[in-house]
C-alpha cells in the first residue's frame, strides 16, 4: 500500500507536457475564431445566422440545451451516487464537479450569445415577470451554477492544504494553496462542518438538477408547436442529460487516466461500473424517446404528422435515425458485452453518445420551428429550411472549446482525484494528523 506521500505525488496537479500545450494552443485558435465570428453577430446582427423567421433558434440553442444537459453529471455523480455510499465514485466525483462547472458556465453564456441585442439583458431581471418560464431557467441556471461551484470547491479545502505543503518550496505557489484551503487543518469542528455542508449541498443540488432540466424543458413545451407539445417533456429532458453526462465522465477519466497515469485510482472497475451506468440511462432514455415520438403518431394530427414524416422518411431522417441508432441503440447493445467496457471501447462509445447527444438537441429544437401552425406568408423558401453559416459554428465551436478550455485549466491546478477522500477511503493517514493522534 502507498503511503500518504506517494498518494500526494500520484495526485498532485502536475505540469503541462508538450501534448498538453499543444491542447490549450489548439483550444485557443478555436476560441479565438469564435470571438471573431461574434464579433461580426454583435457588430452586424443575428442576420449573418442561418436563423429566420421561422428558425428562431437554431444551434445556439441546441448547444444550450446541450450544455444544461451535460451539466446534470454533477448531481448524479457528485450527489446521488455519494448521498446512496457508493464508495467505487469516489475518484469520479471531482471529473463530474469540473464538467459541471464548465458546462453550466458556457451554457449561460450561450444564451447571451444567442440574443439580438445583449446589451439589452438587464430588462430581463427589470421587467421580467415570474409567468415566463425563461425567468424561470434564469433563476435555476444561477442557482445550480452557485451550488455547483460551492460542491466543487468546499471537497478542495483539505486537499489545497495538503498542496499547501507539498508545493512548499514554491512560496508562491504554496501561498496561493493555503489562502484556498480558509485555513483547514482538519481538527473536529472544521471536519463536522466540512461533512455536514457537503452532504447539504448534495441534498440541495438534486431538486435544483432536476428542476433546470425541467424548466428547460417547459421552454418548449408550454408552447403548442408540435414536437413539443408534450407532458413527457421533463423526464425526458432529464433521462438524457443523465446520458450525455456520464457519457462525458467516461471521456474525461479516460484521457486523465492515460495522460496522467492514473491507473492505480482509476480501474478497469471503474469502466466497467460506468458502462453498467451508462446502459441503464441509455435504455431509460430510449423508452422516453418511444414515448415521445409513439404518441404524436398515434393522434396522427395535420402537423404531428407533417413533423414525424420529416423526421422518419423526411430531409432529418438520416440525422434522426443517425442519432437514435447510432448514439443510443447501438452503444448499449455493444455495452451489453464485458469486453466492450473496457478503457478504450467505452471511451470511444462514451464519445460517441455525447456526440450524438448534442445532435439529439439540434433534432430536437430545429425541426420543429420548421413546421409552425401558422405558416408566414410570402416568405422565401430558403426561410422554410435552416442550415447554420460557417459563422454559426465558429462560434458556437468556441463556446465548446471554452467548456474544455475551463475544464483543462482546472485538472492543471487542482487535484482530479480527491486526495483526501481517497487517503480516508484506503486507510492512509496524513503524517501531521500521526503526531497530532500521538500527542492525545
Amino acid at each position: 500500500m502507498k503511503n500518504f506521500e506517494q498518494l500526494t505525488d500520484d495526485l498532485a496537479p502536475k505540469k503541462f507536457g508538450l501534448y498538453g500545450k499543444l491542447w490549450v494552443g489548439f483550444l485557443v485558435i478555436i476560441i479565438l475564431g469564435g470571438v471573431y465570428a461574434y464579433y461580426q453577430q454583435f457588430t452586424k446582427g443575428l442576420a449573418i445566422t442561418g436563423m429566420r423567421d421561422y428558425a428562431l433558434w437554431g444551434i445556439y440553442i441546441s448547444n444550450f440545451v446541450f450544455f444544461v444537459a451535460i451539466s446534470l453529471v454533477g448531481s448524479l455523480i457528485t450527489a446521488i451516487l455519494r448521498l446512496s455510499g457508493v464508495t467505487w465514485a469516489t475518484p469520479l466525483t471531482r471529473i463530474a464537479e469540473i464538467i459541471a462547472v464548465a458546462a453550466i458556465i458556457m451554457g449561460g453564456l450561450t444564451i447571451i450569445i444567442d440574443m439580438g441585442r445583449p446589451d439589452r439583458i438587464y430588462n430581463l431581471f427589470l421587467h421580467g415577470r415570474l409567468q415566463s418560464p425563461i425567468v424561470w431557467d434564469v433563476i435555476v441556471v444561477t442557482t445550480y451554477l452557485t451550488i455547483s461551484i460551492l460542491l466543487l470547491v468546499f471537497p478542495l479545502l483539505p486537499d489545497f492544504h495538503i498542496l499547501s505543503k507539498k508545493f512548499k518550496n514554491n512560496k508562491k505557489l504554496s501561498n496561493i494553496y493555503s489562502k484556498l484551503s480558509l485555513n483547514w487543518d482538519g481538527n473536529f469542528y472544521q471536519r463536522r462542518i466540512y461533512n455536514w455542508s457537503i452532504r447539504t449541498l448534495s441534498v440541495l443540488i438534486i431538486p435544483v438538477a432536476f428542476a433546470i432540466h425541467t424548466v428547460t424543458a417547459w421552454l418548449f413545451a408550454a408552447t403548442y408547436r408540435p414536437g413539443w407539445d408534450s407532458s413527457n417533456f421533463g423526464p425526458y429532458f432529464i433521462a438524457g442529460a443523465f446520458v450525455a453526462g456520464a457519457g462525458g465522465v467516461i471521456c474525461v477519466m479516460y484521457l486523465l487516466r492515460k495522460f496522467r497515469h492514473l491507473e492505480d485510482y482509476i480501474t478497469d472497475y471503474h469502466f466497467d461500473k460506468m458502462g453498467k451506468l451508462l446502459v441503464l440511462l441509455i435504455l431509460v432514455y430510449i423508452y422516453f424517446n418511444i414515448n415521445e415520438y409513439l404518441v404524436p403518431l398515434l393522434k396522427n394530427t395535420e402537423k404531428e404528422a407533417e413533423h414525424l414524416k420529416s423526421l422518419f422518411v423526411g430531409e432529418q431522417s438520416f440525422l434522426f435515425w443517425t442519432v437514435i441508432f447510432g448514439g443510443l441503440v447501438l452503444p448499449a447493445t455493444a455495452l451489453l458485452f464485458k469486453r466492450m467496457r473496457k478503457p478504450f471501447p467505452l471511451f470511444i462509445i462514451g464519445l460517441i453518445v455525447v456526440i450524438g447527444a448534442w445532435w439529439k438537441r439540434f433534432i430536437i429544437v430545429t425541426p420543429t420551428l420548421l413546421h409552425p401552425f401558422l405558416p408566414i406568408q410570402g416568405v422565401p423558401e430558403s426561410w422554410r429550411h435552416y442550415t447554420p453559416t460557417h459563422l454559426e459554428w465558429l462560434v458556437t465551436w468556441g463556446t465548446l472549446a471554452g467548456a474544455m478550455l475551463i475544464v483543462t485549466i482546472l485538472v492543471r491546478y487542482v487535484p482530479v482525484i480527491p486526495i483526501h477522500e481517497t487517503a480516508e477511503e484506503r486507510g492512509i493517514v496524513e503524517p501531521r494528523n500521526t503526531e497530532r493522534n500521538e500527542a492525545k
